[in-house]
């Protein structure tokens, strides 16, 4: 997977991650095992987005873990963060890449869609998500995806993440199917930052169980 380790790959919310407790569920998560992270928001304003983005990336940058910032390459890129999630209205990849540079990781949603997935191949992604595959609080409107498009996008030869409505309780059929990476967010987070390590270790056991190449210790 490259830069890329498989994995829980741990994704903020303002709601469910408040300022006040952003860092430190981060940090819960960082220390369960969580192999990347993701800061969205879509609320708060530029300054406490630039702020907080600020915060992560030195917290993962000690951690040795990749910090992605949602939709957002102009914030990564004032930060210093390892790169950027895009959804398929988000801007287009390639000016992505132009400004963060050829060793950024970009990652692309591609819904439950194949198509999406070789186009964003072409384009140079990092990574592919899929999903979503539960009911998710998030993205209620995402359209679904079935595990098996999981199992098709392997002959892509990229990472391949699942999203949506993911839980300790239903991501095994997921990484059975082929995910590298669990995009989590209320199944993380949704429980305040001291249960947040807890989950996170869990989620790493069902990836050392099933996923070959995945040798953390949790």
């Amino acid at each position: 997977m490259g830069a890329l380790k498989p994995g829980l790959y741990a994704i903020t919310d303002e709601r469910l991650t408040p300022d006040a407790e952003l860092v430190s569920a981060v940090a819960a998560a960082l220390a369960g095992g969580a192999t990347l992270v993701q800061y969205r928001d879509k609320r708060s304003s530029s300054a406490t987005r630039h702020r907080q983005a600020s915060e992560l990336n030195t917290l993962c940058r000690q951690a040795g873990v990749p910090l992605l910032i949602n939709d957002d390459p102009e914030l990564a890129a004032r930060v210093g963060a390892a790169g950027v999630h895009l959804g398929q209205e988000d801007g287009s990849l390639q000016a992505a890449r132009e400004q963060l540079g050829p060793d950024a990781i970009i990652g692309i949603t591609c819904h439950h869609r194949l198509d999406l997935a070789w186009t964003a191949r072409d384009n140079g992604a990092d990574y592919l998500a899929f999903g979503r595959f539960y009911h998710s609080g998030t993205k209620p409107g995402a359209p679904p995806a079935e595990p098996s498009v999981l199992t098709e996008a392997r002959e892509l030869g990229l990472p391949i993440t699942a999203i949506g409505g993911i839980t300790i309780d239903n991501a095994e059929p997921l990484i059975l199917a082929g995910a590298d990476l669990l995009a989590v967010v209320g199944g993380l987070f949704d429980g305040g930052p001291e249960q947040v390590e807890y989950r996170a270790r869990d989620f790493g056991r069902l990836f050392a169980r099933h996923h070959p190449t995945f040798f953390q210790s949790v």
